[in-house]
């Protein structure tokens, strides 16, 4: 029998395939495979239920995270796909696999981030389960949420015209990253101190990567300015990623205007500092948690006085491509060079 490395189709790839025939049996599935959660019926509300996993070595360092930390954002990512989806987080459940280099008041680190996590969202901590680990830590959330089957938004729902809108900043995350690595191996086996004053003035930069919190708040603000999104998704593996998925869900192009991607200042200069393009870390750093949603050009009034909400394009028909529209008109086709999970 032939052998595929994984790689050859990359992640996206990997997920169509194993999926794609599979066929939903229960009246209750609504949606299954191919947004941010599930949806399932089980009476007035529907359900949301997403799930993550984070690998020692893959998803986070433990040489400059924090356990504490590192348990707050494995949990704020779940309830990023539960907004995202327009719903509310309500409960989770973790698994971890640990290995015998943690303590007792390692795992209870953890765990105090997770917990402080559910308390600022409220959300319920149901259960979970605990193994050995031959491989370091290994953390696996499944957050389930609830929404009016009305209230929904869906990734395939962007039409002709939508404005594209997305929230805060973009590429913040993947510079805090950045900064990170490249004190880690700078420093490696020395404790002179020198770490953070290297930090000092970019505390937002390492807030965004390490310690990154889902936007409720805007949620709230569309909800009660009488908008719905057309298609939405969460930013974590990059804006080009992101907006390719809801072109290719709801069949059009898009047109992406480079100057009006929202930057943060400290990030612009930590770009230039290290030598990188800061729109092209906007474009595919991932990780910035921020919502990417299409809304009806009818709401322009609405969405304009909303706090940290930046229209950044239009959806335009299918055979025009993605585009996105630089500083001086050029045109340059938008391409997914984000975090792909089986890339070498």
């Amino acid at each position: 029998m032939p052998r595929t490395e994984i790689q050859t189709i990359g992640e996206f790839g990997l997920i169509k395939r194993l999926t794609e025939s599979i066929q939903l049996q229960q009246p209750s599935s609504i949606k299954g495979v191919g947004d941010d959660a599930a949806v399932m019926n089980f009476g007035n509300k529907r359900v949301l239920m997403t799930t993550d996993i984070l690998l020692e070595g893959i998803q986070f360092n433990l040489e400059y995270v924090p356990l504490k930390h590192l348990g707050y954002k494995a949990a704020v990512v779940n309830f990023s796909d539960i907004y995202a989806m327009n719903g509310k987080p309500t409960q989770m459940t973790v698994a971890l696999g640990i290995s015998t280099r943690f303590s007792i008041e390692d795992i209870e680190e953890l765990y105090s981030g997770i917990r402080l996590a559910c308390e600022r969202y409220g959300v319920d901590l149901v259960g979970g389960d605990t193994t050995a680990s031959m491989t370091g830590l290994t953390i696996s959330i499944t957050c389930l949420g609830v929404a009016n089957e009305e209230d929904i938004v869906y990734r395939n729902g962007a039409h002709l015209n939508d404005l594209v809108c997305v929230t805060g900043n973009l590429g913040t995350a993947y510079l805090g990253l950045q900064l990170l690595e490249r004190e880690r191996i700078a420093l490696r086996g020395q404790k002179t101190g020198d770490e953070i004053a290297a930090f000092q003035g970019r505390e937002y930069l390492l807030e965004r990567q390490l310690k990154p919190e889902a936007r409720k708040d805007i949620i709230e603000q569309l909800r009660n300015a009488g908008i719905k999104p057309t298609a939405m998704m969460d930013v974590s593996d990059g804006l080009s990623s992101e907006m390719l998925h809801i072109c290719s869900l709801s069949d059009c192009g898009c047109a992406i205007y480079e100057d009006k991607i929202p930057i943060n200042f400290k990030a612009a200069e930590v770009a230039e500092e290290m030598n990188l393009n800061i729109v092209t870390c906007a474009l595919n750093g991932g990780e910035d948690y921020e919502l990417l949603f299409t809304c009806s050009i009818n709401d322009y009034e609405k969405l304009v006085p909303l706090d940290d909400v930046y229209i950044i394009g239009h959806i335009t028909p299918k055979e025009q491509g993605t585009l996105l529209i630089g500083r001086n008109g050029e045109q340059l086709p938008l391409k997914a060079q984000g975090w792909q999970a089986f890339n070498s």
